[in-house]
């Protein structure tokens, strides 16, 4: 049976050995490719496959396009994942760029080149903007996975972002030295919380998740089990994160010096629980609690790689994460290679 002509033309391209389908849409001529001729040997191929692409414009010409603030709602709802702070992340940039300059349009807009040029005007890192391109293609896989716009190749993945990958500012990583002089300065919980953040190579957000129950004095081991981000206890950041490790003799009696002094020492409360919140909730590495008091800072002394004024528990945790970076290996090699000497400076004052 005679393939049936769809409204359009079906055309050869001999330099590209493809077939094209011409068609009309607002007024002007518009061309889609079908195939290469490996994959359509013949015109009634080619039409048969125009005729499919003809029906998917029908369909999407019959109903309304939503628009993206549509789509983020829904996706929100049903594919947005469900761990609180990258809940948090996620709304935050599509509140802050996506909807604001994007909302209002249907998904259809969301091209590449328009997407692209709009990244290149943000006055943001390229990784800021490699973020709010993958929530782009996010937004258009959930688009085609809920049937709203037809099945086809994401037009998020031609977006490109220059150096993307590149850093705009090095670290600063402290040395050994740096980081005693540092730690001297910390009153309490502080200190011992720098210790056990540089000591296990641990995120701030599992270092305060710690209760008393984890650890196990007879053995000798600390279990990560949980993390704590604005005051939300969830699951760890990734899988490898949940592990048992064990604690050295010298840590371990800090621990126990530490536990002796708490308030707040069974074995549910949590290591480093605040005062503030009468031991429901540890300290919040979100808030501003002053570690330093004025008073002790050595302004004319003080090392150049960190401020003294700016002491707030924040501050330890974004120095302590550049002491260790944590290794994926053994549990045994997460520790710091200077461990045994930051606990015997420590102990000695």
């Amino acid at each position: 049976m005679r393939a049936q002509k769809p409204k359009g033309s079906v055309v050869y391209n001999r330099s590209r050995a493809t077939w094209n389908y011409l068609f009309m849409e607002s007024g002007k001529r518009k061309s889609r490719k079908l195939g290469t001729l490996s994959d359509l040997p013949t015109k009634a191929d080619a039409i048969r496959k125009a005729e499919v692409v003809r029906r998917e414009r029908r369909l999407v010409a019959g109903r309304s396009v939503p628009t993206v603030a549509q789509l983020v709602e829904g996706y929100k709802a049903e594919r947005m994942p469900k761990r609180y702070s990258t809940r948090r992340s996620y709304e935050s940039w599509l509140g802050n760029y996506v909807l604001p300059r994007w909302g209002a349009s249907p998904i259809t807009d969301l091209k590449p080149r328009p997407v692209e040029r709009w990244l290149e005007s943000l006055q943001l890192s390229p990784r800021s903007k490699g973020f709010i391109r993958s929530l782009v293609h996010a937004i258009w896989d959930y688009a085609m996975w809920s049937d709203t716009v037809p099945t086809q190749a994401n037009p998020a993945r031609l977006v490109k972002v220059a150096d993307v990958s590149k850093r705009q500012r090095q670290p600063h990583p402290l040395t050994m030295s740096a980081f005693q002089t540092f730690v001297k300065q910390l009153d309490e919980p502080f200190r011992t919380i720098a210790c056990v953040c540089v000591c296990f190579g641990l995120r701030i957000s599992e270092c305060l998740a710690l209760r008393w129950s984890d650890i196990n004095w007879l053995e000798g081991k600390l279990s990560i089990q949980r993390s704590i981000v604005r005051q939300r206890v969830g699951d760890v950041k990734t899988t490898y994160s949940k592990k048992t490790m064990p604690i050295d003799s010298e840590m371990l009696r800090v621990l126990e010096s530490w536990r002796a002094r708490a308030q707040f020492s069974s074995d549910e409360d949590w290591v480093f629980a605040s005062p503030v919140q009468l031991g429901r909730l540890p300290w919040s590495a979100d808030g501003r609690q002053r570690c330093v008091p004025e008073g002790r800072i050595d302004r004319q002394n003080r090392p150049r790689q960190y401020p003294h004024y700016a002491a707030y528990l924040p501050l330890v945790a974004r120095r302590c994460r550049y002491v260790n970076r944590r290794p994926a290996k053994a549990d045994a090699a997460r520790r710091h290679p200077h461990h045994d000497e930051c606990l015997r400076r420590r102990r000695d004052g």
